[in-house]
């Protein structure tokens, strides 16, 4: 369990339920004292090195929380990575005016709505990997007159054997520097789209923990991967600069990096601007990274509704199991009060989760427990609203995607 330097988890937690007073359960809030430190945290290299950082908004899903990470990074921030069309279109209309959406779409509606965003005076920059995206942006460009950037996709996972070992998410069917030069070149000829940037998104560095208590064997073997795997990276970034060079072509934007892999990311010198998200709030998949000093802020709380046997406690809700490979990681965790446990044979419920008890404890019925989240944005879309938390007050209240009507996934 990770609490912040000085404050004892038993001082957090006591500190938690005062700001939550008399406020009805189930809801998710955010520390933003915790907040605080890891927007620094994440910075710092940021600013060290130059380069600028890019708020990937699919971690956070809530507008007052964007502006204050926009408000509080200052000048080392740019703009937000949005995983959607519709969703970039969103954000445009509130007012953000620099959007890279990190997914391609292959549908003309998705495209069109980046285009109107773009006539409207925001930059909204589309992912693409192969001639059907250019396509279909080009198309919805033509309709509505507009120009749409768009940012050329690259799967940088690490490749052996000819790419028949392939470590890493299956991204983009863009390998090489010679396949990103050819779709490049290709641009020119699709009226109504420019050459944006480059995205070369290590997420097999930067989505890797370092440690997993669930399998410490495979510690040592999951660190190997990700050293030998860093070299690659940087030389195919250098390669896909050399070949844009070559046919005379420059990405404005070249884009990588991740929470897990910040400090690594920036010493890239091909890279402009490196992207971030779940780091802020810090979810419990970000706990055993190495060189990632972050503390947990967001977090969901339930009533205590039975005491089913001595030892045990149930609570009202909770199944908020994290998308990926399904496993015991992709559970919600119980961070306050220490101690509790799920039970491997009931997990986290959606309407009930059992909890074991640690010695000594004492729970009284109605009273919350606080669990985070395995990834930090799909908490959002269980809740209407952010309790805003400083201290052991309430500074305010932050609508969420679904608190504000939108669904994007």
């Amino acid at each position: 369990m990770r609490v912040a330097p000085g404050e004892a988890s038993r001082d957090r937690h006591d500190r938690l339920r005062r700001a939550l007073g008399g406020e009805p359960l189930p809801l998710a809030l955010v520390d933003l004292d915790a907040l605080d430190h890891n927007v620094e945290a994440l910075l710092a290299p940021v600013r060290a090195s130059g380069k600028t950082l890019r708020i990937a908004s699919k971690s956070i899903r809530c507008p007052v929380l964007l502006r204050y990470l926009l408000d509080r990074g200052g000048a080392a921030v740019r703009g937000l990575m949005a995983y959607s069309c519709a969703e970039a279109r969103f954000l445009a209309s509130q007012g953000f005016d620099d959007l890279l959406i990190a997914y391609p779409t292959a549908q003309l509606h998705d495209a069109r709505l980046v285009a109107e965003a773009n006539l409207a005076g925001a930059r909204v920059s589309l992912a693409v990997d192969c001639a059907e995206h250019l396509a279909v942006a080009s198309r919805a460009a033509v309709n509505l007159a507009a120009t749409i950037p768009v940012i050329i996709d690259v799967d940088v996972s690490y490749r052996l054997l000819g790419g028949r070992a392939h470590l890493g998410v299956r991204r983009s069917p863009l390998h090489t520097a010679r396949q990103v030069g050819a779709l490049a070149a290709q641009i020119a000829s699709y009226p109504g789209l420019s050459l944006g940037g480059v995205l070369a998104y290590e997420a097999h560095l930067a989505g890797l923990p370092d440690h997993s208590p669930l399998s410490p064997l495979l510690d040592v073997p999951r660190r190997a991967v990700k050293e030998l795997s860093r070299a690659p990276v940087l030389a195919l970034r250098r390669e896909i600069q050399a070949e844009l060079a070559r046919l005379g072509l420059s990405a404005p934007v070249f884009n990588g990096g991740g929470t897990g892999s910040v400090p690594w990311s920036v010493q890239d010198p091909a890279l402009t601007e490196i992207t971030a998200g779940s780091g802020f709030l810090d979810s419990h998949l970000f706990d055993h990274y190495r060189g990632v000093e972050l503390r947990p802020a967001a977090f969901f709380a339930l009533q205590i509704t039975r005491r089913p046997a001595p030892g045990f406690v149930t609570c009202q809700g909770g199944g908020f199991v994290a998308s990926g490979s399904a496993g015991p990681d992709r559970l919600p965790l119980p961070y306050l009060p220490e101690g509790l446990s799920l039970l491997g044979m009931e997990g986290a419920g959606e309407v009930q989760t059992p909890l074991r008890v640690p010695a000594g404890l004492d729970l009284a019925l109605g009273a919350p427990v606080f669990f985070r989240h395995a990834k930090a944005g799909e908490l959002a879309e269980h809740f209407q609203e952010y309790l805003l938390v400083r201290g052991d007050r309430i500074e305010g209240r932050a609508p969420t995607y679904r608190g504000a009507g939108h669904r994007f996934i």
